[in-house]
């Protein structure tokens, strides 16, 4: 599905339709909402974040509800996925810091998890419930690792993605689910029923 700008919620509503029959010609899940299995490990990254950045791993979400997904917000995740993707450089954390993982809010370059952390602030700040907004942790086809950000909406699980410039539902993606935050506490993580077959190891990302 790709992010293109909508003024009534029946082309919103069409949209996501299409991803969901995607998702069902492939094989793969077909819920729009992503189901969790409770607590795991915080990623290694996101810990070293939380240390720099401590107020903000320690808010609680006031509530769990999805966003209610009209045209006006669904046009506001087009335009900062799109800004975002298009102004930071993408960078190794290697190449950067010389180290492996480091989590930080990017400025000019950035690896996954930064593009994830400056999306989630910036929908954060433009009044989006940061229950609803969650770092997310995948297995790439090739297996390596890689952060996207998903948003909770009452039309289902959207996926913002530095590698690919479509917003679309969970299921409509190439990706493996392995964890994400909790929606009431920044600092927990938990994991991800994919739903398939194929048992997934954890990734330090």
């Amino acid at each position: 599905m790709r992010f293109v700008p909508v003024k009534t919620l029946s082309v919103l509503a069409a949209l996501l339709i299409g991803a969901c029959s995607s998702a069902a010609a492939n094989g793969t899940n077909t819920s729009p909402f992503m189901a969790t299995t409770g607590r795991t490990a915080q990623p290694i990254g996101h810990h070293e974040f939380c240390i720099r950045n401590t107020a903000e791993c320690a808010t609680h979400a006031r509530s769990n509800k999805r966003v209610q997904l009209t045209a006006e917000l669904w046009n506001m995740l087009v335009e900062i996925n799109s800004s975002v993707n298009s102004s930071i450089r993408p960078v190794t954390d290697q190449d950067l810091f010389g180290k492996p993982e480091v989590w930080v809010y990017p400025t000019e370059s950035g690896d996954c998890e930064d593009y994830v952390l400056l999306k989630r602030k910036i929908l954060a700040d433009s009044g989006w419930p940061i229950g609803a907004l969650l770092i997310t942790v995948v297995r790439q086809q090739s297996g390596d690792g890689h952060a996207v950000l998903t948003v909770l909406t009452d039309r289902g699980d959207l996926i913002l993605d530095n590698l690919d410039s479509h917003i679309t539902l969970w299921n409509g993606t190439p990706y493996r689910y392995l964890k994400r935050q909790s929606t009431v506490n920044a600092g927990e993580w938990v994991s991800i029923d994919d739903g398939r077959a194929t048992v997934v190891g954890s990734v330090r990302k």
